[in-house]
């Protein structure tokens, strides 16, 4: 291994490849493709259904129905985040989303707010005793539970912390013992009912910290490998101690002599046997894409000629290959970063530039997504608090590059 066994093309289009992004999942459900590629980060915005619609053409109506029957479901997990998760992993994901003390929420109220032990204690009983009946979104939860809740006056409200409320639900979803329900079933909004959930007794919330961790580390070098363990490391929200002890029973091996990149025995295998697809594979998917989000090296997925383009971002025009964010939402092809796109309301269209020709076959890619937004989904927000009107600056710059396709 003194030298790299593959080029950059091919390792860009692995990434493409193990990620589902080459058409190789079409039609799966949406649990299998996230047992596949790995959780979804969500914030409010609609990068899950991009995600599950560029990898199996799933519509939102069947990504709503999989939210409804639990084959998926939004929980805080690694870093304390929400992801989008199969069910095969609700227990690691909850497990691997605690700490081994409280809550920096919890921490912060006991210390500036007076709230003890025992008052949380009540509370959270008080809740699960409100749900008993059905769900019930806060307001109700919080009349329901009367005063075993209680305002946090303005030391609280200084801190983000207007009530205890906040505190038990937080707690006990991270116990899996209460679960976030949508209020009208879709994911790309923040509004929820809170429902009990008895019927959560996943073996994995049972596993060590240590053990979790462990786990999380297999599926992470699964779903992107090879990675380095810095990005794992970010990825986690683990230390770096924790993060080598997390990956050190896995027998992972470098890519190549003196590279930092690890991967699987087997799937170095399989890379080194694997032949990308010869014809253009052109996706639209989300800017918090699993295969940008996991590893965070937007340079990994540029070609040469590229890593010096200019985009238009929060702080005007940047470097591309400086950025470990996209400032658009992704175009690519095998892997390879070759545009950004944006979702118009006013236009209902996408707002779209690629840095040199591509194809014809890309007209046809834009077109399908434009058509699955504009009929399913309405827009696209990066994130809750993205609106057309904070979009429309990007947006302008990306029609005034224009739609770099050969004619």
């Amino acid at each position: 291994m003194a030298t790299a066994p593959v080029d950059d093309d091919m390792l860009r289009a692995w990434w493409a490849h193990s990620q589902g992004l080459d058409g190789s999942l079409q039609g799966a459900s949406a649990g299998t493709v996230l047992e596949r590629t790995g959780w979804s980060r969500s914030v409010g915005g609609s990068g899950p259904y991009l995600t599950l619609f560029a990898r199996a053409g799933i519509t939102r109506a069947e990504a709503d129905a999989a939210v409804a029957a639990l084959e998926i479901h939004e929980l805080p997990s690694a870093r304390g985040c929400t992801y989008v998760v199969p069910a095969a992993d609700f227990g690691l994901a909850l497990r691997v989303g605690q700490t081994s003390g409280d809550a920096p929420e919890i921490v912060t109220a006991k210390k500036f707010c007076g709230v003890t032990d025992a008052e949380l204690a009540r509370l959270n009983d008080a809740v699960l005793s409100a749900l008993a009946t059905g769900p019930l979104d806060p307001a109700a939860l919080k009349a329901a539970v009367g005063d075993a809740v209680r305002a946090l006056g303005p030391e609280g409200k200084k801190r983000g912390l207007t009530t205890t409320l906040p505190l038990a639900l937080g707690t006990l979803q991270a116990q899996g013992a209460i679960r976030r329900v949508p209020v009208n079933g879709r994911l790309d909004q923040q509004r929820y009912r809170y429902a009990r959930w008895d019927d959560m007794a996943a073996p994995d919330l049972q596993l060590t910290l240590e053990e979790a961790q462990q786990a999380l580390a297999r599926r992470y070098f699964r779903w992107i490998g090879p990675a380095t363990l810095a990005q794992f490391q970010w990825f986690s929200g683990l230390s770096a101690k924790a993060a080598r002890a997390a990956i050190e029973p896995l027998g992972l091996v470098p890519l190549a002599s003196e590279d930092a990149r690890l991967l699987f025995p087997e799937d170095r295998e399989a890379l080194l046997a694997f032949r990308p697809l010869d014809t253009p594979h052109f996706v639209l998917t989300s800017g918090l894409d699993n295969i940008t989000h996991l590893r965070r090296d937007v340079l990994g997925l540029l070609a040469a000629g590229d890593r010096e383009r200019q985009v238009f971002g929060e702080n005007g025009m940047q470097l591309v290959g400086g950025l470990s964010e996209l400032p658009s939402h992704p175009i690519l092809d095998r892997g390879r970063l070759v545009g950004l796109w944006e979702y118009d309301p006013d236009t209902e269209s996408i707002a779209w530039m690629t840095f040199e020709p591509q194809p014809e076959a890309l007209r046809a890619a834009v077109a399908r997504t434009a058509a699955y937004v504009r009929e399913e989904l309405g827009d696209v927000r990066a994130f809750s608090l993205d609106s057309p009107e904070s979009r429309r600056p990007r947006i302008a710059a990306l029609r005034a590059v224009g739609a770099a396709v050969a004619p």
